[in-house]
C-alpha cells in the first residue's frame, strides 16, 4: 500500500513517480512483455524513449529489461527465440528493417503484421506500411500495436511520436491498462501545444506560487540540469512540445537573453529539451534593439531595425538549433510596441516573422491588449472589447509563420467569463488558445481548483454556426478530425496554432505547491493533445499515476477534483462578476478592491443592483462582437446564460432567476453553500487520511484547512457587502454582519 511511502522521491517525479505495481497477477502479465527492449535506430528522442521505458518497468516491475540489438542475430529480431520484447522505433524505418531481417528473423515479420491493424475493416495481416491512418501520423503521430507473439510495437512517425508513443505504452502500465491486442493510433489535435513560464532573471515567478524559477538561478540560466531534465520529462510525458522559458514581462536582464554572452546559457537549457522533443522558445522585448542594439527606434518599419532583428535571430538559432520563436507582449500593460511608431500590431509580427521565416521560426503574439490607464467614470470604454476591437480589423494581414495567442476570455483569466470572442472572429488568421495553468485568480494554489472543467467549456463552446473554439483552435472549418487535420496538414495547410498555457510549476518539491494542483498541469498537456478527452478521465489518469492506484481513493479523489472549480466559483464570483480581489497579488476577497481603479474591472454595485452592462441596445455592445446566435443571447436578460448574467447586464437584486430565487439570494446562498462545501472537501480528505502517503495527506490537508477557513471568509465579506448595499435580508436568517 503507499501509505507507508515517505521522502521527496514521489514528489519530485510527480506522475512518474514508477511505484512498483502490487496486483501480483498484473505486474506478472506485463513482465511477459516488458522483459525485453529493442530500439530500432538512433537519436536523441529514442534515447530518451530508451531511458524512460528502461526507468519505468524497472519501477513498475522490479528489474530492467534486457537491451536486444537490432541486429537478427544477436536479438532474434525482437520477436524471435528470446521471447516478446518492446520494439520502439520510425514505423517507416521499422517497417523497413523488417524486410532486411525477414531471412533471420521471420517471427519479427510475422508479430508486426499481425499487430499492424488499425481497428476496424484493418485485417490481421495487413503491414505496417497499408496500415490505415498510418499516413497521416506526421512527425508527432504514433502507434502501438500488440504483435501475434505478444511483442509490443510503438511506432513513431518520426522521432517525436516514438518518443511519446514510448510514454503512452507507460501510462498505459501506470494506470493498469490491459496491453494484449492493444490497436492505438494517436495524433496530437495541435501544432502548437506550449507553457509559457512567466520566470524573472533574478529567480522569482511572477504569478508563480510553487517557489521559485526552474531556469533562473543565483542570477546563471540552466544550473538546475536534473531539475530541468526531470521538468522536460514529465512536460514531454504529457505531449507539450514548446516552452517559452522567461516572463511576458521582459525587463532588462530578460532582454539580455538575446545577447551573445547569454545564448550558451540559453543554450543549455534548450539541448535538455531537444532530447525530449521540446522546442525552446523565447519572450522578447519589443524595443530591444534600442535597449540591447543601441539603435535610436524600434519601428517595425525602419530599415535598420528589421536588420537588428534578422542578425540577431540568425545567431539565435545558429547557436540553439530547433529554435521555437519568440513570443511577445506588445503595447500592453506599459510594454513597449509598434503602437509607438504608429504602426499596428501587424507590422510589429510581420517584421519579427520575417527574421525567424529562414530558420522556420514562430511569432507567437499575445492578443492581450487593452487601456490599462482608463477612467473609471467612463462607462462606456469596456476592457471585454478591446483584444476584439484590436486584432479583428487585421485578421488576414498576418504572415504564415505568426500565431495570434488569445485569452480563452476577454478579461484576463477570471473564474467565469464569456468565451472571447475574437476566438472564433478569426478566420484568416493562425490563433492559439491561452490558459492560465497557474491559479491566478483561482486559488493560488492554496485553494482547490481543477481548471479542466472550466476548459472543456471553453474548447466546446460555438456560437451557432457549429464551429467550436477546438476547432478554432486547431485551424478546423468544424468537425475536422485529428487525422482529417493531419492530412490536410500534409497536403501544405501550414497550420501552426493550437494552445498555450501559462506554467504554474516552480522549485517546490511538488512543484506545484498544492500537490493536486498538478493534476492542473497535467491535465493541461493532456487535453491539448486530445481536446475531445473528459476532465473526469485525465484526473483518474493523474491520480492513478501521481498519487495511488487504491480505487476508494481514486473515487473520493476524483469527486474533489472535479467538484472543486464549481465550490470555488459558489464563493468568490456570483453569476460571473469576478475581480473582487485585492489589488495587485490578487488574492483574498476585496469587492471593490478593482472598482474604482485604471485597469477598467467594474461590478457596478449600487443600492438598487449590480452588474455591467454590455448590451448592444445600451451597453457598450460587447455582445455585438459575437456571432449573431450568441449576440442575441447575450443581448436579452432572460435568454443569457445565468452564472454570466451580471457579466452582460446590470440588474436590480430582486430580479427572479430560473431557480425562482432572486439575484440577492442567490449571492447569499452559494456563499453559504460554497464555505459548506469547501469544508466538505476538507473532511472528504480527512476520510481516506488512512490510505493516503503520509506526507500527501499532511501537506494536501494543510492547503484545504486553509481554504475552508478562506471561504468563510470569502462569504462573510461577500454577503455583507451585498446586504448593505441592497439593504434586502436574507429569507433564511443566517447571520450576516
Amino acid at each position: 500500500m503507499d501509505a507507508g511511502r515517505a521522502g521527496n522521491e514521489a514528489y519530485e517525479q510527480a506522475w512518474l513517480d514508477y511505484r512498483r505495481i502490487e496486483d501480483e497477477a498484473l505486474r506478472e502479465s506485463y513482465a511477459a512483455v516488458c522483459g525485453r527492449l529493442l530500439i530500432a535506430g538512433e537519436g536523441a528522442e529514442l534515447a530518451a524513449a530508451r531511458s524512460e521505458l528502461r526507468r519505468a518497468i524497472a519501477g513498475l516491475l522490479g528489474s530492467e529489461p534486457v537491451d536486444v540489438s537490432a541486429a537478427p542475430a544477436d536479438a532474434g529480431g525482437g520477436g524471435g527465440p528470446g521471447g516478446p520484447a518492446i520494439v520502439v522505433g520510425l514505423a517507416d524505418r521499422v517497417r523497413e528493417s523488417w524486410h532486411e531481417w525477414a531471412a533471420e528473423a521471420a517471427g519479427v515479420e510475422a508479430g508486426l503484421d499481425a499487430g499492424a491493424g488499425a481497428g476496424a475493416g484493418a485485417g490481421a495481416g495487413a503491414g505496417a506500411a497499408e496500415m490505415p491512418g498510418f499516413e497521416t501520423l506526421g512527425d508527432e503521430g504514433y502507434a502501438i500495436r500488440t504483435g501475434a507473439d505478444g511483442s509490443v510495437y510503438l511506432l513513431g512517425g518520426g522521432a517525436k511520436g516514438a518518443l511519446y508513443a514510448a510514454f503512452g505504452f507507460i501510462r498505459l502500465l501506470q494506470t493498469g491498462a490491459e496491453i494484449r491486442g492493444l490497436r492505438i493510433v494517436e495524433r496530437p489535435a495541435y501544432p502548437l501545444r506550449m507553457i509559457d513560464h512567466w520566470d524573472n532573471a533574478d529567480g522569482s515567478v511572477e504569478r508563480g506560487y510553487a517557489g521559485g524559477s526552474l531556469f533562473f538561478d543565483g542570477g546563471r540560466l540552466g544550473e538546475r540540469a536534473e531539475r530541468i531534465t526531470d521538468y522536460a520529462r514529465l512536460t514531454a510525458s504529457v505531449g507539450i512540445n514548446a516552452v517559452a522559458i522567461n516572463n511576458v514581462n521582459v525587463h532588462a536582464e530578460e532582454t539580455r537573453l538575446l545577447a551573445p554572452e547569454r545564448l550558451s546559457d540559453v543554450a543549455r537549457v534548450a539541448d535538455v529539451f531537444r532530447e525530449y522533443g521540446i522546442a525552446l522558445y523565447l519572450s522578447v522585448n519589443f524595443a530591444a534593439p534600442i535597449e540591447l542594439g543601441g539603435l535610436g527606434t524600434a519601428d517595425p518599419l525602419d530599415p535598420a531595425v528589421a536588420a537588428w532583428w534578422r542578425e540577431t535571430t540568425a545567431e539565435v538559432c545558429r547557436v540553439i538549433p530547433g529554435f521555437g520563436g519568440f513570443v511577445v507582449k506588445a503595447d500592453s500593460e506599459h510594454r513597449p510596441g509598434p503602437f509607438t511608431y504608429g504602426r499596428d500590431h501587424a507590422d510589429g509580427a510581420n517584421m519579427l516573422a520575417d527574421a525567424l521565416a529562414p530558420h522556420d521560426g514562430t511569432v507567437i503574439w499575445r492578443c492581450f491588449v487593452y487601456d490599462c490607464k482608463q477612467d473609471w467614470r467612463d462607462r462606456r470604454t469596456d476592457r471585454a472589447r478591446a483584444a476584439y476591437d484590436h486584432f479583428m480589423p487585421l485578421d488576414g494581414a498576418f504572415r504564415d509563420n505568426v500565431v495570434l495567442q488569445i485569452k480563452h476570455g476577454p478579461m484576463d483569466f477570471q473564474v467565469r467569463e464569456p468565451v472571447s470572442p475574437l476566438l472564433l472572429g478569426l478566420r484568416r488568421t493562425q490563433i492559439a488558445l491561452e490558459l492560465q495553468i497557474t491559479q491566478e485568480y483561482t486559488g493560488q494554489q492554496r485553494h482547490l481548483c481543477y481548471l479542466l472543467p472550466m476548459w472543456k467549456e471553453v474548447l466546446d463552446f460555438e456560437a451557432g454556426d457549429g464551429r467550436t473554439v477546438a476547432d478554432a483552435a486547431g485551424g478546423r472549418k468544424g468537425g475536422a478530425s485529428a487525422d482529417e487535420q493531419g492530412a490536410a496538414e500534409n497536403e501544405g495547410g501550414g497550420w501552426r496554432g493550437g494552445l498555450a498555457a501559462v506554467s504554474n510549476v516552480g522549485t517546490d518539491a511538488n512543484w506545484t505547491g498544492h500537490l493536486l494542483a498538478q493534476a492542473n498541469w497535467y491535465g493541461y498537456g493532456r487535453l491539448a493533445w486530445d481536446p475531445s478527452a473528459s476532465a473526469e478521465a485525465i484526473g483518474r489518469e493523474w491520480i492513478r499515476m501521481a498519487l495511488t492506484s487504491d480505487a476508494s481513493v481514486e473515487e473520493t479523489v476524483i469527486r474533489m477534483l472535479m467538484d472543486s472549480h464549481a465550490i470555488y466559483e459558489s464563493y468568490t464570483a456570483p453569476l460571473g462578476v469576478g475581480w473582487m480581489v485585492n489589488p495587485n497579488h490578487h488574492y483574498g476577497p476585496n469587492v471593490d478592491g478593482y472598482e474604482y481603479s485604471p485597469w477598467g474591472t467594474y461590478h457596478y454595485a449600487d443600492r438598487d443592483g449590480i452588474g455591467v452592462d454590455r448590451t448592444v441596445a445600451t451597453g457598450t455592445g460587447y455582445a455585438g462582437q459575437y456571432p449573431p446566435a450568441a449576440a442575441a443571447m447575450y443581448e436579452l436578460p432572460h435568454a443569457c446564460p445565468e452564472e454570466l448574467l451580471l457579466f452582460f447586464h446590470h440588474v436590480p437584486y430582486d430580479t427572479p432567476l430560473k431557480s425562482g430565487k432572486t439575484v440577492i439570494q442567490h449571492i447569499y446562498d452559494t456563499r453559504f453553500e460554497g464555505a459548506e462545501r469547501a469544508a466538505g472537501l476538507l473532511a472528504a480528505w480527512d476520510h481516506i487520511a488512512n490510505r493516503l502517503p503520509a506526507r500527501a495527506y499532511v501537506e494536501v490537508r494543510e492547503r484545504l484547512a486553509h481554504q475552508a477557513e478562506h471561504a468563510r471568509e470569502w462569504r462573510d465579506q461577500l454577503n455583507t457587502y451585498f446586504y448593505r448595499k441592497s439593504g434586502m435580508a436574507d429569507a433564511h436568517g443566517r447571520t450576516i454582519y
